[in-house]
């Protein structure tokens, strides 16, 4: 019985490789591990012949050891013939906004800065959330969370997919903590998928983005502009990055020999490193910065070590009289040209823009070779935007200058 009740050990549980899934301690202890990599604790048993489940706790915060004292006591509360959840909830049920605050504290050593965690209360406050915000966590079910998203899907479906999955996140926690039990009713996969208008069909952010049909004649213009800023968004489109990822960029983060740029996770987005294959147009451009370098960064500001400021690349498209577009919809413009104009498959074009493809076992298989394939890639961007330009894309362009 020893045995039986302790089939899994710490270092089981630390590792990295575990399947998503559910893994018996035994004795109705299971450890519950996303597709993302998360884990919670799950104490489950049965009553008749229905299936009960009660979350424990995440794991590392509920060490494997607790967790097994936990169980403990919710199978001597079974065999008693008394309820384990129900005692579970006679700790104080919150309300959404109180159980966002004690998710966001239990989250506290994961941010990569206070901005990211000031956007995570501002979506999931008053600003968004007011329907559900004094509402007890245990009685948030679909028609609440419709109240929230639906003014907004269509008009902010970015914002709102964002708000969704936080919700979700939220909501998670809640169920882990004993304070809910069921499906989340902020799932997207077969559940609100199938009551709000996915995403793709509706109409891209709030990024406004060129026709990649303009591309050329705008890229041998930009070519012409004077200055750090209009070199910063030069480089910018050419490797598809985003603004901060530029801005940031230090001279030892490049490696002539190996033709890279290295964005270190702090600077990213996802939160992970992320090697930039470099074009020989984007390498050309470092040539010409590194005759008038000046300190750490590639593309430096006005003052003394510092990098130029995040409005320097917006300022050089108001003076190209293309204020209405915006930087990061580069980004868009060249998702569109990799999947209209060429056969690169999907996922390289994902990985170009440095968004997470797969989950992280097939993450850890394409990195071997995806750079090359992210090379080749960048290569025939950077040639089609040095292209020859349609008369119409021409005029366009003189009309922008005038």
């Amino acid at each position: 019985m020893a045995r039986a009740l302790q089939k899994l050990s710490d270092v089981l549980v630390k590792s990295a490789k575990l399947k998503p899934g559910r893994h018996s301690d035994g004795g109705g202890l299971y450890l519950n591990v996303t597709p993302t990599g998360s884990k919670s604790w799950l104490f489950m048993w049965t009553v008749g012949r229905k299936r009960r489940e009660m979350g424990l706790g995440p794991y590392p915060a509920l060490s494997l050891a607790k967790a097994r004292v936990k169980a403990g006591e919710a199978r001597e509360a079974v065999a008693e013939g008394r309820d384990p959840i129900a005692e579970k909830a006679k700790e104080d049920e919150p309300t959404f906004a109180e159980c966002v605050e004690k998710f966001l504290g239990s989250m506290e050593g994961q941010w990569r800065n206070d901005k990211h965690r000031a956007q995570w209360r501002m979506t999931l406050g008053d600003a968004y959330c007011k329907p559900i915000s004094s509402k007890r966590v245990s009685q948030i079910g679909t028609d609440e969370l419709l109240r929230v998203l639906s003014p907004i899907w269509n008009e902010k479906n970015e914002t709102a997919s964002r708000i969704r999955g936080r919700i979700e996140r939220v909501l998670d926690f809640a169920k882990a903590k004993g304070w809910r039990e069921g499906e989340n009713p902020a799932l997207w996969r077969g559940h609100l998928k199938s009551l709000l208008p996915a995403r793709q069909k509706l109409q891209r952010g709030h990024h406004a983005a060129m026709d990649y049909g303009g591309m050329p004649a705008f890229m041998a213009c930009l070519r012409e502009a004077d200055g750090t800023a209009a070199r910063a968004l030069e480089f910018a489109i050419l490797n598809a990055s985003r603004s901060g990822e530029v801005l940031g960029a230090r001279w030892d983060e490049i490696d002539d020999h190996a033709k890279t740029w290295t964005i270190p996770k702090e600077r990213m987005k996802a939160g992970r490193a992320h090697v930039v294959p470099l074009s020989d147009a984007a390498l050309s451009i470092l040539t010409c910065m590194k005759e008038v370098a000046v300190g750490d960064y590639v593309f430096p500001g006005a003052k003394p070590k510092r990098p130029l400021s995040n409005m320097a690349m917006t300022a050089v498209m108001r003076r190209l009289k293309l204020g209405h577009l915006t930087v990061h919809g580069f980004r868009s413009t060249f998702r569109d040209w990799c999947g209209d104009k060429t056969t690169f498959p999907r996922d390289v074009a994902e990985m170009a823009l440095a968004h997470r493809v797969g989950n992280a076992t097939e993450q850890a298989y394409r990195r071997a070779d995806a750079l090359e394939k992210r090379r080749r890639l960048l290569v025939a961007w950077s040639k089609f935007l040095e292209s020859k330009a349609s008369g119409n894309v021409i005029t366009l362009t003189r009309k922008a200058n005038g």
